[in-house]
């Protein structure tokens, strides 16, 4: 059976980016002496599928960082040429997300990270969300892109950990309850 992660940070009030995409404000607060979990999230999943933004992001961050096959869900890239540097490493989708986890489960695929707040909405109201890891920036960043959008009905989470860091990042796992 496949499953969903997230393992994301926001801003204290909440936002993944500022409006433009820019995360300056989290790259400032990044402690490289701090392990806040991602080796450790990351060794058991066998894809990550992102969306186009985070995907874009990513691009501008320096050399590709993942180690894993990585799946960018987009209206846009859907049926676009993956760059050269890339190939092997990215492919590219239209579909739902629905339709690709199902299309992963045939691959064999069994743990997905989903990195990218409008894609972890569409997978949060497609019930496709098994567990989430939020680290919480203590930053007030005012505006920006929200971590969550308007939802179809309730989600119940059951906190599994929190726990903070001395930088004053607080990390919290939460399991999706039924």
């Amino acid at each position: 059976m496949i499953t969903a992660h997230v393992f994301i940070a926001i801003s204290l009030d909440g936002f993944i980016a500022r409006q433009d995409g820019d995360i300056d404000w989290l790259l400032q607060r990044d402690d490289p002496s701090e392990d806040h979990g991602y080796a450790a999230f990351i060794a058991d999943k066998d894809m990550i599928v992102m969306g186009r933004g985070s995907y874009e992001k990513v691009l501008t961050l320096g050399p590709w960082p993942y180690d894993r096959p990585v799946l960018v869900l987009s209206k846009q890239l859907g049926n676009a040429p993956v760059p050269d540097s890339l190939k092997g490493k990215v492919r590219f989708s239209n579909h739902s997300p629905k339709s690709v986890m199902e299309e992963l489960a045939r691959e064999n695929v069994r743990r997905v990270y989903v990195d990218g707040g409008r894609l972890v909405q569409s997978f949060l109201r497609d019930g496709l969300i098994n567990d989430m890891v939020i680290t919480t920036i203590p930053i007030l960043i005012g505006s920006g892109r929200p971590l969550f959008g308007e939802l179809p009905q309730d989600i119940g989470l059951t906190l599994i950990s929190s726990r903070s860091f001395p930088s004053g990042l607080v990390q919290s796992a939460y399991r999706l309850t039924p």
